[in-house]
């Protein structure tokens, strides 16, 4: 018999997987050298981070069916190949002196691996955690969240001891082995595989495990209205997650005098608060359930957002937009483990790379909408009124996705009295 993985192991796997192609989030380090070195503008070099966000959620949407197909490891080896690529042949894109190069190098090939990479070990996880699948995928995800925290220094450090093209060969070689090593351990389970213990604790009612409500393709998972409720309160959250990212510092100092060097701060401080929701939002949802905290996200930043545009105090104000990122990362944890509620793990990472486009769309709403406010009107404080009225409609969706999911669960078991009340006639029937 073949020796059953360490699900643990499969864990940091997946860990090492996602924060090699989180360091995208680390951009902004490189967009100063670059420039002084080539004489490109930061919009020039903007697009290539433009272009790979893009791609990322696209390409998850659109190799969702690869991944299902090919499993993690096939997955991971080519998000290792094109994001490893991605990142070394930046440095020789700046080597010819071609931005062009670089668009396609660091935004296009860098793009693919990211949203490849991304969603590869996700609905393995799942399944080597169906009791504790919100854990598994948080870990996952805040090591996405973790990579640009990582990268940020180390790339910096590099940069000054030998040049931007050369950080971009070693870094891009490090992330291709690190992925590889990765996907060198994840697999996943044998069919109908329990943890230890699992199965007995299940028969002596000492762990009740519900039945996610319903096993669907992704053609037909796409087709329900829960998916495009999941769908819309997802593009909601990126949404206003991203908005705030986006202009975090310098709304910060112009709305509550808050110095450059305290913006800054509140900046690296929010990547510690999305990192850290991912895990913990994902931790709390195994015990009160994904619907449940989708509607606490909501309601959290509905109180964030009425309050922020009246607030003086400098701490308070801090404190709201860290609830915000925290719901932003929280949202991306949660995700995978709602889609196997919901709709099984027959085709998760298919249905999770669909969901995964609001990623992308979230992306341009968050930062125009804000963007546009603030020059049409001098002023952040009406965006807040924006996302009040877009959050509050999120909080509505979560609970009618609530309703939704009783609704079925209500018809799941009238179907089960029925079978068994015609069971018995049949066996009446026989008697006769």
């Amino acid at each position: 018999m073949t020796k059953t993985k360490n699900r643990w192991l499969i864990a940091l796997a997946a860990i090492a997987i996602q924060l090699s192609i989180g360091a995208a989030y680390a951009y902004s380090v490189y967009t100063t050298p670059i420039s002084n070195e080539m004489g490109w503008t930061a919009k020039e070099i903007t697009y290539a981070f433009t272009i790979m966000m893009a791609l990322g959620g696209i390409s998850a949407a659109f190799f969702g069916g690869f991944v299902e197909k090919n499993g993690p490891r096939k997955s991971a080896i080519l998000a290792a190949f094109l994001f490893g690529f991605g990142q070394a042949g930046a440095g020789f894109a700046i080597q010819l002196d071609s931005l062009v190069m670089f668009l396609l190098t660091y935004g296009l090939l860098s793009g693919l691996g990211l949203g490849i990479g991304y969603i590869a070990p996700i609905s393995t996880l799942v399944k080597w955690f169906p009791d504790r699948r919100g854990l598994a995928t948080g870990m996952a995800v805040m090591g996405f969240g973790a990579g640009a925290l990582i990268t940020a220094p180390v790339a910096a450090n590099l940069i000054g001891l030998f040049g931007v093209s050369s950080t971009f060969y070693m870094l891009g070689i490090s992330y291709f082995i690190l992925i590889l090593v990765g996907a060198s351990y994840i697999a996943p389970p044998p069919a109908n595989w329990m943890p230890q213990g699992m199965q007995q604790a299940i028969d002596s009612g000492k762990k009740v495990m519900k039945k996610d409500l319903a096993q669907l393709t992704a053609k037909e998972a796409v087709k329900t209205r829960r998916f495009w409720m999941v769908w819309s309160m997802m593009l909601i959250n990126v949404s206003a997650g991203i908005m705030i990212i986006s202009v975090a510092s310098p709304m910060s100092q112009e709305l509550i005098g808050l110095s450059a060097a305290g913006a800054a701060t509140l900046v690296g401080v929010m990547g510690i608060f999305n990192g850290g929701g991912r895990l913990g939002w994902a931790a709390i949802s195994d015990y009160i359930g994904r619907p449940t905290v989708f509607t606490i996200f909501f309601g959290l930043q509905i109180i964030a957002f009425t309050m922020l545009p009246n607030i003086t105090n400098v701490l308070i104000f801090q404190a709201l937009i860290l609830v915000i990122v925290s719901c932003y990362g929280g949202g991306f944890s949660n995700l995978p483990a709602f889609v196997g509620d919901l709709f099984g793990t027959k085709q998760l990472g298919a249905i999770h790379g669909f969901l995964l486009t609001t990623w992308s769309l979230g992306g341009i709403i968050g930062p125009v909408i804000v963007s546009q406010i603030r020059e049409r009107t001098n002023s952040y404080e009406p965006v807040f009124y924006v996302f009040i009225v877009l959050v509050s409609i999120a909080f509505l969706i979560s609970l009618l996705i609530r309703w939704d999911i009783k609704r079925i669960e209500g018809n799941l078991k009238s179907e089960k009295v029925t079978d068994v009340s015609s069971n018995g006639l049949n066996l009446q029937s026989d008697n006769n």
